[in-house]
């Protein structure tokens, strides 16, 4: 008891909260039993969850198109401290708000938290590591927020985020102009990282851009790469491919 406790303390930085507190009603399924993380681990507290959008109301408007969440429901992930399991909760992802919620248990009325920004905090949903990451956007913006490993190569890793923007309601100006609702609108980055590189870059889905990125003693390979298939940078397949190659 006395290792979880401690163990405890490493791992979890949360604050209880409802699930309206970032305008989203949770849903469930018929899973009522424990997710299988010790209490003395699950309950300790200390960090709140992000009120970014909370102010706005509208997040509770069924006239909203699309949500914040990469899915409404929670979902049964693993948990792991760097590479070490210490138990099983339940997940959703909120992209707006670059926060992975969770709940020990899926059943309604359980308290929702939130998971520590601890960057050797790690969930794996259908087996693939997602984790909190700094990178550098297509702008030379360093930014911070969960990244989901597609490759982990001897020279190369490859990440995707799921990012969603919300765009305020626009009203008609007139007759000939159709007033355009409020919504939530769902993006598809990918970033990449050179072994013992401690910077993490965006990938553009242009050829050119992705061989800046790479070693010298890559490029010439790759280049032929492209040319023996047909890569569409835009298709995470096709991306994933190109990584594998380059590991190679």
């Amino acid at each position: 008891m006395k290792k979880s406790i401690l163990l405890a303390l490493m791992l979890f930085a949360a604050v209880a909260m409802s699930a309206q507190t970032t305008g989203q009603l949770a849903t469930y399924n018929s899973n009522r039993g424990d997710g299988g993380v010790t209490d003395a681990m699950y309950n300790y507290t200390a960090g709140s969850i992000s009120e970014k959008y909370s102010e706005r109301d509208v997040l509770a408007d069924d006239n909203i198109q699309g949500s914040p969440y990469t899915s409404n429901s929670f979902s049964p992930t693993p948990l792991y401290y760097k590479d070490e399991k210490v138990g099983n909760i339940f997940y959703r992802y909120n992209a707006l708000n670059e926060e992975i919620e969770i709940m020990k248990a899926n059943v309604e009325g359980e308290t929702i938290r939130s998971l520590a920004r601890d960057k050797e905090l790690n969930i794996r949903p259908n087996g693939k590591k997602m984790s909190f990451k700094t990178f550098v956007t297509s702008k030379q913006r360093t930014t911070n927020g969960y990244l989901t490993e597609l490759v982990n190569g001897t020279e190369y890793e490859l990440y995707k985020r799921i990012n969603v923007k919300f765009t305020e309601a626009t009203a008609s100006q007139n007759s000939f102009v159709k007033a355009i609702p409020a919504r939530f609108t769902k993006f598809t980055e990918f970033y990449m990282q050179k072994k013992g590189v401690n910077r993490m870059d965006e990938v553009l889905p242009k050829k050119g851009k992705l061989l800046k990125l790479m070693d010298a003693s890559k490029k010439e390979a790759a280049k032929q790469f492209f040319k023996e298939n047909d890569i569409n940078l835009k298709n995470e397949v096709d991306l994933i491919k190109v990584f594998e190659f380059l590991n190679k």
